[in-house]
Order: C-alpha cells, then structure tokens, then sequence
C-alpha cells in the first residue's frame, strides 16, 4: 500500500511539474496574464527603451513579437491559439479584421492620453469613432531620389521614373498596393480604382517601365540606396527618412499626381487576455513625451499634435515627411479592397513581376 501511495504522490508531482512547464512554455509564446503583455508588432517599429520603461512603470513584462505583413498578422489573429494582447495593423487590415470579428471594442475612459492625437487623423472612414483602433504611425508613399545621379530631374510627376535616363537605375518596393497604385495614380486614376479596363492600362505602362527597373526588394532597399546602388527608389516616408539618415544627398518627394497616406494605428485583438494592461501600454504610448521619443526613435511621422513640440526642430518642420494639409488632402488612404479584388491586385503585380524578368 504505501509504494502505490508513494507512486501516486510521484505521479500528482510529475503532472504539476507538466501543468507548469506547460503554463510557462505558452507564456513564451504569448499567452498572458495580469503580469504580462504580448505586444505583436513590425520589425523594428518601437524605441526598446520605451519598453523597458513602460515594464519598470507598471510591473508589466512585454512579450514583442513581430511580423513582416499585415496579411501574416491577420492569419496568426485569426487561427486564435496565442494571445496578442496589442497590435499594430494598417489601415485597411483594421477594416477587414473588423468586419472578421477579430478585434475588441477600445474603452476610451482608459485612453485620456488621446486628447493628444490630432483631429486630423481621427474619425476615418477604416474605424469611425476610433472605435477599435488608436494612431501609432502615419507616412506616405513616393520617390526618394540622389540629385546627383538624376541629372535635372525634380521626380515632381510620378512619370519621371520612365524617363529614359533612369535605365536600370530604379529600386521598388516588393509590394503590389504601392507598385500598382503608382500605376494608377501616374494615370489620374484611384490607388483603390476596381475598374478592369484601368487596371488594365495600368499594368501596361507599369511593364513600360520595366528597362529603368533594376530590382523590387525588400527591407534591404534601405541599405542599397543609402550605398547609392540606384538613384532611385519607391518607398514609404518612414524608410526615405532613414536612408537620408545615412545618406544625406537624397532627396524625398511625393509626386503632383497623388499617392498613399497610411496610418498604422493600435488595436486590441480578440485574443487578448490581459485587456487592462493592453489599454494601459496604448495609453503609454499615447503619452506626448513617449510618442515623440518613439518617432525619433523610427522615423516616422507621429499623429501626436502634443508629441511635435517634444521633436528636434529640424524634423519636426520637415514637410516632406510632416507635409501639410494642402497636400495630404490629395492623398488617398488604402481601402479593404475585399478578398477577390486584393487577389486580382497581386495577381497584376505578379504578371508586372515575371515581365521585368
């Protein structure tokens, strides 16, 4: 009797033992409670120290987590399985993670820090009300070019990159909304245009520009044009400023034509478990002082009207990448275009893709 009662006391310690091991191993992987945080985010798209300080605040350890795309985002949220307690999607991943059920409802009573954002970039057509989602970053899409190396061209009109001297001169980002958009916008025509005869003359002239074209990439069209391994790139703002960190002769412009306005804002995924400390590190990044150390930190622009006064002079009267809103009227932001339809978009792309090959 006494080694069954001592087997079976071996056994309860062996199953505690799992039921621990197994409670730290999904902690790892973002499952959180009162004391934790899973913060799911871009590469390289918050200041560390803003972390720490948020943890030394509040007692809350952050998990960070990140992804590359909204796309891969969005499908990890919704096979559920590991908390996310705070996100970072774009725009028009907002509007469908909406429409999918796969966002919480923001209590704003625990957001007294929004009183900062401007009102410019509050109340959009992705999340009336803000109901769901709170402004982290903004930007937009152009041309980031080297003077020297373009001869007289000012890149005022996006169809200064057909010009014939720009041959195998021209870096694009590997993303089919900012390379078909360019199509579109170079034509007059809408970044959110679903009209098949313009997709269509789009691609066309998009394959016309195909001998300027040296390569689309990724992340490294950062590092090769700030070592001016082309003239010329199609980038967002955010990227433009850090390149022109390290290289200060390029120049960052966003074509007449029109072009995008993006926002990445916060959000609260349904998965979140510790939905208390998630409204308390929004809150945190809310704050003026946070929000200003965190775009310098980036490089991009933050919607914090309190934040700009804590910014060096010289970026915070940089209208390339804090334009005015005589120009950002004229942009558009990304609409959700719907499952077919952003299929179809990089479908175009793709066919754009094995063209330049």
């Amino acid at each position: 009797m006494k080694e069954l009662v001592r087997l079976f006391i071996a056994v309860l310690v062996v199953a505690f033992g799992l039921m621990y091991g197994v409670s730290a191993l999904n902690s790892s992987q973002g499952y959180s409670g009162a004391n934790t945080l899973t913060v799911y985010n871009w590469g390289d798209y918050i200041d560390p120290a803003l972390i720490s300080a948020f943890e030394k605040e509040t007692g809350i350890k952050v998990i960070y987590q990140t992804f590359d795309s909204n796309e891969a985002m969005m499908t990890k949220i919704a096979q559920g399985g590991t908390t996310f307690d705070v996100s970072i999607p774009s725009e028009y991943a907002i509007s469908k993670m909406k429409a999918d059920g796969l966002l919480l409802p923001l209590d704003h009573a625990k957001l007294p820090n929004l009183k900062s954002i401007d009102p410019r970039y509050l109340n959009l057509d992705f999340d009336p009300g803000n109901a769901y989602s709170i402004p982290y970053f903004w930007g937009t899409v152009g041309i980031i070019y080297n003077p020297e190396l373009v001869g007289d061209l000012k890149f005022d009109s996006w169809d200064d990159l057909w010009d014939p001297s720009l041959r195998n001169n021209i870096l694009l980002v590997d993303s089919a909304r900012e390379v078909i958009g360019m199509g579109l916008n170079s034509l007059g025509y809408s970044l959110n245009d679903r009209d098949e005869d313009h997709l269509q003359e789009a691609l066309r002239k998009l394959k016309t520009l195909t001998p300027n074209v040296k390569a689309l990439v990724g992340d490294e069209i950062k590092m090769l044009l700030a070592n001016e391994e082309a003239a010329v790139g199609l980038v967002w703002s955010g990227d433009a400023s850090e390149i022109m960190d390290e290289n200060d002769k390029l120049d960052y412009v966003i074509p007449k034509e029109g072009s995008n306005l993006w926002f990445d804002n916060m959000v609260i995924p349904k998965t979140a478990r510790n939905i208390e400390g998630a409204h308390r590190f929004i809150n945190f990044m809310l704050d003026p002082k946070h929000a200003a150390q965190n775009a310098e930190y980036v490089g991009y622009a933050t919607p914090n009207a309190e934040a700009i006064k804590y910014l060096p002079e010289e970026i915070a009267s940089d209208e390339r990448f804090y334009p005015a809103p005589a120009i950002t009227d004229k942009l558009e932001v990304y609409a959700n275009l719907g499952k077919k339809m952003l299929s179809h978009y990089n479908e175009l792309f793709l066919e754009f893709k094995m063209h330049k090959k």
